[in-house]
């Protein structure tokens, strides 16, 4: 894999020049409750995703990489601080009601955006936040130079942008009411910024692109249900309305893939697609071929799409098996920069991957989530995944599961009172990591 920045830089030492190093620009497209089975790169699948599919197929596609959680804040927490989410005080969701809200971003964690900052980077994020309301959790005090989209966690419909009959939409600091369905808005920001960036010359940027869809409401327009219902009359209402709303959702990429090419950019942009976390099941969403969905530590709920593109960099058409986290872009991309990683990450960087190579390093993969109710009271569950072996709770009321992913990817035969040794080695390890979790409040502090 080449570095032309480094190649700059060497120059610059030969020559005894000073030569401007160019660092490459970021994309991240982050989306929202997206089912492994709901992008078409990965198999036969009744939704058609060709711009996403673009990503993969121009880069590198990966097999085999989970979201940092079941669901939303936490996800987002460990992929902008690349530590676990428990350990930046986001075991489980914020919401826009305190009594129902299971996590408090720690404002001392340092963010992916404030390290990019500091590295001369514009810092951009358009579309869902989801870490925070008010001061000093909001994406301008975490790191963004800019901010142009929806700072609660979901919307009750994506025509009105309301949540709870209050308005989240922001511009920076100014409340802001836009008019029109939030994934076309969120695409429309997106290449603005890009056309705007690409006026500035010698300043890298990264823009955090993290859509509300396919997050259930499931609001697709009229005209893209009905070129899915066009083509499959049989589909069942729920499933089409579903299929249509990541079509839209894909179309929306390609408007900001478009813009990023026609600016003059894409040659010198690392391109990532991922999610959040797995599909929602009731919403007739498909993680397949994966047991479960969002909320689960099933792969359903854990395994997402994942694919990275750089031009002339990545090789094209490339695939890669490694088992690692969304949080791991953390350390890539400041890897790519130069830039000092702060202390304490536990992500690790996709680089030697990404360069055609391995990544040998031994890990445990870690998740965690805390959620109330009367299903899960306010406790936590986590899980464990260890080469071949996953430890997990699926609630925080049942008992810990054990499964051979090698053998059973489909986590269908419970070996907890088949193999001990492999649970009470794996259960040590996992209460080290609830302990270490503990450290970190996550409720806000009282005054």
């Amino acid at each position: 894999m080449k570095h032309p920045h480094l190649l700059y830089a060497l120059l610059a030492f030969v020559c005894g020049q000073s030569l401007a190093v160019e660092k490459p620009n970021f994309l991240l497209i982050f989306t929202d409750d997206h089912g492994y089975g709901d992008v078409s790169a990965y198999g036969p699948s009744e939704v058609r995703t060709p711009n996403i599919d673009r990503i993969g197929a121009e880069g590198m596609l990966f097999t085999t990489m989970r979201a940092n959680c079941t669901v939303c804040s936490p996800s987002r927490a460990a992929l902008l601080t690349g530590r676990y989410a428990d350990r930046v005080g986001v075991p489980g969701v914020i919401r826009t009601k305190p009594e129902d809200s299971w996590g408090y971003l720690d404002p001392t964690a340092s963010t992916l955006a404030n390290v990019l900052k500091k590295e001369g980077y514009h810092t951009g994020l358009v579309g869902k936040w989801h870490l925070g309301l008010e001061s000093p959790n909001t994406p301008n005090e975490r790191g963004f130079t800019f901010f142009h989209g929806f700072l609660g966690d979901m919307m009750d419909s994506y025509n009105t942008h309301l949540r709870h009959g209050k308005n989240y939409m922001r511009r920076n600091s100014e409340v802001i009411d836009p008019k029109g369905h939030a994934t076309e808005l969120f695409s429309d920001w997106a290449a603005e910024y890009l056309r705007e960036r690409a006026k500035v010359k010698h300043q890298p940027f990264f823009l955090y692109l993290a859509y509300n869809a396919p997050h259930f409401p499931i609001e697709p327009p009229a005209e893209w249900l009905e070129k899915v219902k066009t083509r499959a009359p049989q589909m069942d209402e729920k499933r089409a309305k579903n299929v249509a709303f990541v079509e839209h959702l894909d179309d929306g990429i390609g408007r900001v893939l478009a813009a990023l090419k026609e600016s003059g950019l894409e040659q010198n942009t690392v391109v990532v697609f991922t999610a959040d976390n797995g599909g929602s099941l009731p919403h007739a969403q498909n993680n397949d071929p994966w047991r479960g969905g969002k909320q689960d530590h099933y792969d359903g709920g854990l395994r997402v799409p994942f694919m990275v593109r750089w031009p002339g960099q990545i090789k094209a058409g490339s695939r890669c098996d490694y088992a690692g986290l969304n949080f791991d872009l953390v350390p890539t991309f400041l890897e790519l920069t130069g830039a000092k990683p702060p202390p304490g990450l536990d992500a690790v960087s996709l680089l030697p991957a990404l360069r055609g190579g391995r990544i040998t390093r031994e890990r445990y993969l870690y998740f965690v989530r805390r959620e109330g109710g009367v299903a899960y009271g306010g406790k936590s569950y986590e899980a464990l995944i260890h080469g071949d072996w996953k430890l997990l709770h699926n609630d925080p009321f049942s008992p810990l599961e054990l499964y051979n992913l090698k053998t059973d990817p489909q986590e269908k035969t419970n070996l907890a009172a088949d193999n001990k040794k492999m649970f009470n080695e794996l259960s040590a390890i996992l209460r080290q990591h609830i302990q270490r979790g503990g450290a970190t409040p996550w409720q806000k502090p009282q005054l």
